[in-house]
């Protein structure tokens, strides 16, 4: 039987703004352990959330770029659920009426085919606190520098049919997102994770197979490795007369293999309802304008321009724009310079090369 791959990502984003999405707490990383959790981080009887200004206007700042349906009005509510290093027993994020709707990106494959991918939704949430269990003999240590910190949490269609196709998405997203300074991307210190629902279904089958949910992956390469085992460990459980069970897995790199960590809750069992310290989030059409006027050239249109302007080829130009410091800095030395070519091989070449 031939069997066909789903994947959909959830891609969390921590915003780069200065304080957490509910309190004046820094977000900087790297300070000792719970020294940056502040009375409302810690959910302390009597505190109130105050709302961050900036975390908003990132978010719309986001949907924008995708051209996305913005919501003019959004709520937060509490998703209760019960975990160590979540103080309040329930954190505060987006459900029925996110502030980011209906978008969507364009990838390009390795074949030079452009392949389109929906974006459902992107909500406001807060980070957790961080377990540790390294060096405590048994037990495990609450870091909660991280409770309260600001995430974007993009959520994708199922659209994605290949671990290929998913890398090159969360690419996408990636470079998105540093492009319009909403976020640094750092993956290993945990500014840029995803989630990956996958399953397989029957080729030419129109219902989906039951997925599992690969849990914060902050790797490209373990995104792509993840996948494929688990696309691998569902079509031998399928064909050795097993079922696949909706739940959460861990994916551990040493091994090259997921494991379960617990079953797949639904929303129901989150129990979620608007938050009672937290009015609806309204943005204006002024804002919005504001936002659009702000917005850098995109990636995709600048490399468009790059091809026309300067007669770079697609893979060239494709380089050059990976990144907006590096497409600044194109555009700078080619003024000086005044040959593309030249420039364009000189950066990608003799520089890149002493930078890395």
């Amino acid at each position: 039987m031939q069997w066909e791959t789903v994947i959909g990502l959830e891609i969390h984003a921590q915003l780069a703004t200065q304080s957490k999405i509910f309190s004046g707490a820094s977000t900087a990383f790297g300070a000792a352990p719970n020294t940056q959790a502040c009375n409302v981080d810690l959910g302390m009887p009597g505190v109130l959330p105050v709302l961050n200004r900036e975390a908003v206007t990132m978010a719309v700042r986001f949907g924008t770029a995708i051209n996305a349906q913005l919501g003019m009005r959004s709520v937060f509510a509490r998703k209760n659920y019960f975990y160590p290093d979540l103080p309040k027993g329930y954190q505060i994020s987006q459900f029925e009426l996110p502030i980011v709707g209906k978008g969507q990106v364009e990838i390009m494959l390795d074949d030079g085919a452009v392949k389109v991918i929906g974006v459902t939704r992107a909500h406001l949430e807060e980070d957790a606190g961080k377990s540790l269990h390294e060096d405590f003999h048994g037990m495990t240590g609450i870091d909660l520098n991280r409770a309260g910190t600001p995430l974007l949490e993009i959520v994708s269609e199922p659209d994605m049919r290949s671990a290929v196709e998913a890398v090159a998405y969360a690419k996408k997203i990636h470079q998105l997102v540093r492009y319009i300074g909403i976020c640094d991307g750092n993956m290993q210190e945990g500014s840029f994770r995803c989630d990956a629902n996958v399953s397989v279904r029957p080729v030419g089958q129109a219902e989906y197979g039951t997925r599992a949910e690969l849990k914060n992956i902050n790797s490209f390469r373990f995104l792509e490795r993840a996948i494929n085992f688990e696309v691998e460990r569902q079509i031998d459980l399928i064909e050795s007369g097993g079922e696949v069970v909706q739940e959460t897995r861990l994916y551990d790199a040493d091994k090259d293999e997921t494991r379960s960590m617990r079953s797949k809750e639904e929303a129901n069992d989150y129990r979620y309802f608007p938050d009672p310290d937290l009015l609806p989030v309204e943005i204006s059409d002024a804002m919005i304008d504001e936002v659009k006027s702000a917005l850098p050239e995109m990636p995709d249109m600048r490399r468009e321009r790059f091809e026309s302007e300067f007669e770079l080829s697609r893979q060239d130009a494709e380089s050059l724009t990976a990144s907006r410091e590096m497409a600044d800095y194109f555009e700078t030395a080619n003024g000086i310079a005044g040959d593309a070519k030249l420039t364009a091989n000189w950066i990608m070449g003799e520089l890149s090369a002493a930078m890395n």
